[in-house]
């Protein structure tokens, strides 16, 4: 065997599942070339929340982001976690706009995308796995783990072997909610890699405390790469440690070759950025409802906060126990963007309501009728007629009905897009981004252009009278 491949996760899913997402570009790059040194297989720096984030509540720019950590890693290569047809955003977006975002992204620095779609639907990862491809970049195809009745190494393979059929790089075995045991990673990364004949990557959280057991079985199994983060931003809902790992292998036939010295630089660094972020860091305890219930740790605490709005805690119980009948009824999909949300709100409805599917959500609706794609099991056609009542149901690639948005997203962008990437923020988030460019250009030019906006209209509606 050879030496096993560390992905890097520090700058990405790492704060995101520790910090909210809130890591500024200003605590990343002093790090940037001591990570650079390391020698790690890839480092996962965009993509998943950040880009939303960034706009919503950091003020900065994600392009910008992207570009300035391009040239600070000098050797390193860079990869960002893209949701497929819905590529940073909540929803499917037109191809014209999947596929220009994934050209100027691999443009301004990404050499790997890791490219998946919450209900394994291939097609929804069809266009952007195009674009990818087309720009020359390493594309990673992503089999979604979870547990059900439908879901087992028969399954994932299949998945797997189509992502092949499409000209894929590698597979990604993403387990997005940290729950797959030791023996079945072995078993399934052994699996893959006598079916696909492929590079397999193997990507954890630390949620039930397995992470680091599952990596070491993976390892033996013949695993290519696995996703750690530095320690002192790992754990929890984050992945597992990097250093344990390259201790743990050191001396071995999967021996990381990695400098311990070197990463303790970095964890130290990191450790002292963290307690900037005290008001957001959610901790690193082991979750046992994970195993309990076979959920993200996200979707839980989700839980949590939707029924203390509702000053409903006390129903907790009721909706762990609505969620398996749920999921079951809309064919068992796997518990990650955007079907985590979606499942998880409808259980909240659906016991708070007093009536099952009494109040049913637009995204739950949108489901049924296969608007997200193809559900991975049988969907209970008594639960849809309820739902949706007798609307066609979607069968073709959810995409295809979508029409081009790119050079509308040009025209409403227009007064404020500097670049090709501004207009692509807008196109995946127009509040979220208009906001952030009007304040960039108020920054420059000293004026606010949301009072120019609203002066000019109240001209319009003859309200003001322009000075002479």
């Amino acid at each position: 065997m050879t030496r096993l491949g560390l992905t890097d996760t520090t700058l990405r899913d790492a704060h995101q599942s520790l910090l909210a997402t809130r890591l500024r570009l200003e605590d990343m790059l002093p790090a940037v070339e001591m990570l650079d040194a390391v020698g790690f297989h890839s480092l996962e720096v965009w993509g998943g929340a950040t880009f939303d984030t960034c706009l919503r509540f950091l003020g900065e720019d994600p392009w910008e982001r992207l570009r300035l950590l391009r040239k600070g890693f000098k050797k390193s290569k860079l990869q960002m976690l893209l949701r497929g047809q819905n590529l940073v955003g909540y929803k499917h977006y037109p191809d014209d706009i999947v596929t220009e975002f994934v050209r100027r992204a691999a443009g301004d620095g990404i050499d790997i995308f890791r490219i998946f779609d919450g209900l394994n639907d291939v097609r929804n990862m069809e266009t952007a796995i195009r674009a990818a491809k087309d720009a020359g970049a390493h594309v990673q195809g992503t089999v979604s783990y979870t547990v059900s009745p439908i879901h087992d190494v028969c399954s994932f393979t299949r998945t797997a072997k189509e992502l092949a059929e499409l000209g894929v790089d590698s597979i990604c075995v993403k387990d997005m909610a940290g729950i797959i045991t030791p023996y079945d990673a072995e078993l399934i990364i052994r699996r893959l890699k006598e079916a696909v004949g492929l590079p397999v990557q193997l990507h954890c959280h630390y949620t039930s405390g397995m992470g680091s057991m599952a990596y070491l079985k993976a390892a033996e199994a013949g695993v290519d790469v696995v996703d750690t983060a530095i320690s002192t931003l790992a754990l929890g809902t984050s992945q597992p440690p990097t250093e344990s790992l390259v201790a743990a292998l050191a001396g071995t036939a999967r021996d990381t070759g990695l400098d311990l010295a070197l990463l303790a630089r970095i964890a130290e660094f990191f450790r002292e950025v963290r307690k900037k972020y005290a008001e957001v860091d959610v901790g690193t305890t082991v979750d046992v409802n994970v195993i309990r219930y076979q959920i993200p740790g996200g979707m839980y605490s989700n839980f949590i906060a939707q029924l203390e709005q509702q000053k409903a805690l006390d129903r907790l119980p009721e909706v762990l126990a609505e969620l398996p009948r749920l999921r079951q009824e809309m064919g068992y999909p796997p518990l990650v963007t955007p079907s985590s949300q979606i499942v998880g709100s409808q259980a909240v409805l659906n016991v708070l309501a007093g009536e099952r599917f009494k109040m049913v959500s637009n995204e739950t609706k949108a489901y049924m009728r296969g608007l997200y794609g193809l559900p991975p099991g049988e969907v209970d056609d008594a639960v849809r007629r309820k739902v949706i009542g007798d609307e066609a149901l979607v069968t073709v690639r959810p995409a295809d009905l979508l029409p081009p948005g790119l050079e509308e997203a040009r025209r409403e962008a227009a007064p404020l897009a500097e670049s090709a990437q501004d207009v692509l923020s807008y196109a995946l988030f127009p509040p979220q981004a208009k906001k952030f460019l009007e304040e960039r250009l108020a920054a420059r030019t000293g004026i606010d252009q949301r009072v120019l906006a609203q002066t000019a209209a109240e001209v319009e509606r003859g309200k003001v009278y322009p000075a002479p």
